[in-house]
């Protein structure tokens, strides 16, 4: 796939898209709010989780908006969660990274933390992210990013501080909290952190780095491009240091088939404090 220099201008298109899409998928959770009526399946996605049929239906929304892209003669590839790998128009540009809805279980139960997270990448790996895209439909927010031109809270810029030699952090994020999975990272942790917060969607808890609402963040389970992709680059944008993997970020594929552990922080203090938790593999 050729490169593609990134511009403000694409910054707007993307932007314009994206809130497009958050347009069409707010009236389907209004549709359907109790717990029965958001308790359908369909079948298994392309990333290898069950699909909502919510799931489905915010797909479909997104994919709206990329026919209506591509008429407008832009190329690029979507990388989608439910539907895998799809090309517009040769697919020659642009890598699309979509998760529709981050956070498919808290939709099911009807808690209101979940999440739309959208990533533009100029190439084929993660440090090729120049856009991203976090919406939290509980709140309401709009996290954003583009490569070199800074992160953004509902327009607000957002600049994490460091706080230098971190001894003890006061909240850190975690998710993917599955209790045997989790109970090593809690007995690593211990003593250097006051309290824990579970969103249940991880571009939520990494984008909330970059408005410095926890100090840091980890997860025992590998996760996969379509959940971070934008939520790391609004946080490296906003100062925060996000690790995936142990390699750097040009080691990490856009592909559903990469799996990688992740961990950040607005601070390396505590970036080494999460580090440390982690379980050797």
């Amino acid at each position: 796939m050729s490169q593609t220099e990134w511009t403000p201008e694409l910054t707007d298109l993307w932007l314009a898209s994206c809130r497009k899409i958050i347009e069409g998928q707010v009236p389907l959770f209004e549709e359907s709010r109790t717990i029965a009526e958001r308790h359908h399946y369909e079948g298994v996605g392309e990333g290898g989780d069950n699909t909502l049929r919510l799931d489905r239906q915010c797909e479909d929304v997104v994919f709206e908006e990329m026919e209506h892209l591509a008429a407008d003669g832009l190329s690029f590839t979507v990388i989608s969660e439910e539907r895998g790998t799809v090309a517009f128009n040769g697919g020659d540009g642009l890598t699309v990274v979509v998760d529709p809805i981050d956070g498919s279980l808290n939709v099911r139960r009807t808690l209101p933390s979940h999440s739309l997270s959208i990533a533009v990448a100029t190439g084929d790996a993660m440090d090729s992210v120049a856009f991203g895209f976090v919406h939290d439909f509980g709140s309401g927010e709009e996290f954003s990013a583009s490569i070199g031109a800074g992160a953004f809270l509902d327009g607000r810029r957002l600049e994490v501080e460091d706080p230098g030699n971190v001894e003890m952090l006061e909240l850190v994020g975690v998710e993917g909290a599955e209790p045997g999975a989790f109970l090593p990272f809690v007995e690593g942790l211990a003593g250097s952190v006051y309290r824990l917060r579970c969103v249940g969607s991880l571009a939520i808890t990494v984008s909330w780095l970059a408005a410095s609402r926890i100090d840091a963040m980890t997860s025992p389970h590998p996760s996969r491009s379509v959940d971070v992709a934008a939520a790391q680059l609004i946080a490296r944008e906003a100062g925060a240091l996000v690790e995936l993997g142990e390699g750097d970020l040009s080691a990490i594929g856009l592909g559903l088939e990469k799996r990688f552990p992740v961990m950040g922080s607005t601070s390396a203090g505590g970036l080494e404090i999460v580090r440390r938790a982690r379980p050797a593999a």
